[in-house]
């Protein structure tokens, strides 16, 4: 019932930088900033729902009726070397629900950093070239929002890390295909209240278990000139965690899971700037929204 993006901004799709031969690079894909490049964006995104998973039962609730996220998301990075890179990202996020009585939440919601390092690249050959990247990430909350107000809470509001690989091949034509896997480490969170009850059971503590996440990824797309059209097929495994129940809000420590598609296209602009617009959907999910998003964003760069 909680939207993805606003779970794991800092780790899904929702990252994605703007991709262009000039500055490219985001957490997820199989590309890298040139050293001594400068890049910064923003992005702005659209989420919405109406029919969400209460563990495997697809409804609807009246009392919600469409819940809305945006997300406006600057985006950073630098290119150290042409085998390392670091990014940045921070979102602000604003929820809204079209019925009943539930007040909307927004706010600065969590800084992620990330060290990029390509791991391995055979350069390119009569068959094309193959690289390898690592990826370590790190994301803590930048305001005190609460986590205990879900669906409309704007994160979790624990400390995360992830560690990345990811495999990337560019033929010597236009296509490429690029397969990644993650595993985040979820901190414990604390509620604003002394018990809780999850999972059938009564616990009389403020502090909260959360399972940790497997996030995997496989994209396909054409990337010619100044344009990257990529295509994405992502799932996501909350490794532990409870279901909604019956009647009920959602918990912090649900859990989350989904298979979701989206495609976007990018081009290159002149002086520098490249633009971004794309759309995902939730094709099955447990305990999460069948969202509907629409992204768009603006990024420049700078060799240094």
């Amino acid at each position: 019932m909680i939207p993805r993006l606003v779970r794991f901004t800092a780790l899904a799709a929702l990252v994605a930088l703007p991709m262009s031969s000039l500055a490219a690079q985001s957490i997820d894909d199989g590309l890298m900033l040139a050293r001594h490049t400068l890049s910064t964006g923003v992005m702005y995104s659209r989420e919405s729902w109406d029919h969400y998973w209460e563990g495997s039962l697809e409804r609807i609730n009246g009392n919600i009726g469409t819940l809305t996220t945006r997300t406006a998301t600057w985006v950073g990075g630098y290119g150290i070397s042409d085998r390392i890179g670091l990014l940045a990202v921070l979102p602000y996020v604003h929820t809204h629900t079209s019925q009943g009585v539930l007040r909307d939440m927004s706010g600065v919601q969590d800084l992620t950093l990330a060290a990029k390092l390509r791991l391995y690249s055979t350069g390119t050959t009569n068959h094309g070239a193959l690289s390898a990247f690592v990826v370590g990430t790190g994301a803590i909350p930048m305001s005190h929002y609460t986590p205990d107000f879900m669906p409309l809470s704007i994160g979790t509001a624990g400390r995360r890390a992830a560690a990345r690989l990811t495999v990337n091949y560019q033929s010597n034509a236009a296509l490429f295909a690029t397969v990644s896997s993650a595993y985040t480490f979820c901190s414990n969170v604390h509620l604003n209240r002394n018990s809780y009850y999850d999972n059938g059971q009564l616990y009389n503590t403020n502090e909260v278990w959360m399972p940790n996440v497997l996030l995997n990824s496989v994209t396909a797309g054409l990337a010619h000139g100044r344009w990257m059209l990529p295509v994405t097929l992502t799932q996501q495994r909350t490794l532990g965690g409870s279901d909604i129940r019956r009647q009920d809000m959602p918990f912090v420590a649900n859990r989350m899971d989904f298979l979701k598609l989206d495609a976007a296209a990018m081009y290159e602009l002149p002086a520098s700037f490249s633009v971004r617009v794309g759309g995902a959907h939730v094709l099955s999910g447990r305990n999460v929204g069948q969202t509907t998003a629409f992204t768009t964003g603006l990024s420049y760069a700078v060799h240094l």
